[in-house]
């Protein structure tokens, strides 16, 4: 079988608590973003763009939608006769099963998958960021360097440095220390979950630490220390462009506003570096006589009568006329009704926000409407609260 210089393998099996309502029926990975995108096209488009053009996505909570989504892997010119993605659930041995334990231990229970390939280098990702990065630089860098692993990092502001990984480097850019989520970072050189390991070292280590009853199994709390402790060549590779961990309701709602602004943080539009996805065939989208849209993104299949003001709009929303949508992110299949009113908002995909709701509030933690949910007429979702059917149905119970 012919030898593959490096394969990825894309941790895609994290259930994103911090998501909230948004993770209920699916992984994070699968959760839209941007319009007419889900966060895992992401990585997979760097992947596709870096040449990258075996990977393997680890996936566990919740997996329906996100292996329906991936389905031959097409969408990124991944459906290879040999090569291509791969969907890597847990799986059941002669011997045992067990779910991933940890970030490491996905890897391992995966040995032999990447063996059948015979990879010089195998490049971890993580599959709830948002960045555009050329995967083929980096892994230069790592030969050119003779690391054992690379790690990409970028400087994060020092107040958020304490909530990530922490690289201190020496003046040549290796790694001496790694610090796990310190209260007093010693640099601001934060991981971004972006691993290139040389496989026979990864392998080795891989062995050792599912060997160790006292691991956690994680790349970052077992892996990488023990890489240092036996000095092994662990490289920083810097990234300056932007990047965003949208792990939480705040920061994929920002992450979404980023793309409305005049000069956008982050450029869809770049044709040298395409972000591929699994798109719906829909009608173009119909903006009303008597509608106002203002720097907003308005995606295929949607009807605009009402009002949309910086929002970004999926496939197949309907906004009535009389309806206000400010500073907010609808996901596809949503409709808001005449006289509703949604602020800084996140309404999940298929919904139905009826006459004169009232969702979000001009300040503020941002408001969550869940999968499928249906407000009653008036219903009013103050800031930050996450309403679901299910919650109706309690507050209606408990006369609320």
């Amino acid at each position: 079988m012919k030898k593959k210089k490096c394969i990825a393998m894309l941790l895609a099996g994290g259930q994103g608590s911090r998501l909230g309502l948004l993770t209920k029926v699916m992984a994070k990975p699968a959760v839209p973003f941007g319009g007419k995108y889900r966060i895992i096209d992401f990585p997979l488009s760097n992947c596709t763009n870096s040449n990258i053009d075996t990977v393997g996505v680890l996936t566990q909570y919740q997996p329906l939608e996100l292996n329906s989504y991936i389905g031959s892997g097409q969408a990124w010119d991944l459906d290879l006769s040999y090569g291509g993605v791969y969907v890597l659930p847990p799986y059941m041995t002669a011997k045992s099963g067990e779910w991933y334990s940890g970030t490491a231990n996905a890897i391992f229970q995966n040995i032999s998958f990447i063996q059948q390939f015979d990879p010089e280098y195998v490049l971890i990702l993580s599959g709830d960021h948002i960045y555009k990065m050329d995967y083929n630089r980096m892994l230069n860098f790592h030969i050119q360097n003779n690391a054992d692993v690379t790690i990409a990092v970028r400087p994060v502001p020092w107040e958020v440095a304490p909530s990530f990984g922490i690289m201190n480097v020496d003046e040549d850019n290796h790694i001496i220390e790694f610090e796990e989520k310190p209260k007093n970072p010693k640099s601001n050189l934060a991981s971004m979950g972006v691993y290139i390991f040389t496989w026979k070292v990864l392998k080795e280590y891989l062995i050792n630490d599912n060997a160790d009853p006292n691991s956690k199994n994680d790349f970052g709390k077992n892996i990488i220390p023990n890489l240092l402790n036996d000095k092994k060549a662990l490289l920083a590779y810097a990234f300056t462009d932007y990047w965003k961990d949208v792990g939480t309701i705040a920061s994929l709602w920002e992450a979404n506003m980023d793309l409305l602004k005049d000069e956008p943080e982050f450029d869809l539009t770049d044709p040298r570096w395409k972000i591929y996805s699994r798109t719906p065939v829909m009608p173009p989208h119909f903006v009303g006589e008597n509608a106002v849209v203002e720097t907003s993104m308005i995606t295929e299949g949607c009807e605009v009568h009402g009002t949309v003001r910086n929002s970004v709009l999926f496939a197949g929303v309907s906004i009535a006329e009389g309806a206000v949508v400010e500073s907010s992110v609808i996901l596809p299949g949503s409709r808001i009704e005449a006289g509703a009113v949604v602020r800084r908002a996140i309404v999940s995909g298929d919904c139905v926000i009826t006459a004169n709701c009232q969702v979000g509030e001009d300040e503020g933690d941002i408001a969550l409407i869940g999968q499928s949910t249906t407000l009653p007429e008036g219903y009013v979702v103050k800031a930050g609260e996450q309403v679901d059917t299910d919650e109706i149905t309690r507050r209606e119970a408990a006369g609320k």
